[in-house]
């Protein structure tokens, strides 16, 4: 045993607790002495990052990590007026073959919205959701033949598209082929104007 203290408040401790404290006291030392290297740590990543947002999504998508939900983001964004920024993570989207982002891509570039419009672009889109087996791709793709718009016209090979969205049960196909492929059928009147025939 070994007393401690003076007089009155001494405290009697036994080797092992002795030997405790020490133990204890070069941790402490250890772990003092490595204070100055862990200041100089390099950053280990973002301390509270951005979650749940459209500016989230879009970084997602440029640092290469696409996903449903991440692409469905851009609704979000081109609703917002945010044209631009769905473009961006449209194309990140498409890239890695979603094809609700192609479909989107061909609604802002036939619409112009965050460039200028642009039919043919629009067009190629809706191919290239139609060519991947998506039925609102054959669908539009088809439209867009049957209108003649950004690609050439050909009615036949537009009707064969929406005949193959229809069997592949999306309503609007249905509904189109069931009114004897009148285009008035599926397109509001307000866009008369757009696929007006141009000669």
């Amino acid at each position: 045993m070994v007393a401690w203290g003076n007089g009155r408040f001494g405290v009697m401790l036994s080797y092992r607790d002795e030997e405790t404290a020490m133990i204890n006291r070069a941790v402490l030392c250890l772990a003092l002495s490595t204070l100055p290297a862990l200041a100089e740590a390099p950053e280990q990543g973002t301390l509270n990052p951005e979650e749940l947002s459209l500016n989230r999504a879009l970084t997602d998508a440029m640092e290469g990590e696409t996903s449903m939900t991440t692409c469905a983001s851009g609704y979000l964004m081109t609703k917002s007026g945010q044209h631009e920024m769905a473009r961006r993570l449209f194309e990140a989207c498409v890239a890695d073959g979603y094809t609700g982002a192609m479909t989107w891509m061909s609604y802002l570039e036939d619409n112009g919205f965050g460039a200028p419009e642009d039919p043919d672009a629009a067009a190629d889109y809706d191919r290239m959701a139609a060519e991947a087996g998506d039925p609102v791709g054959m669908f539009n793709y088809g439209l867009d033949q049957m209108r003649g718009r950004g690609t050439r016209r050909d009615e036949e090979a537009g009707r064969a598209l929406v005949d193959r969205a229809a069997d592949m049960g999306l309503s609007v196909a249905q509904r189109l082929r069931a009114a004897d492929y009148d285009l008035d059928e599926v397109t509001p009147d307000a866009d008369n104007w757009k696929y007006a025939p141009m000669f």
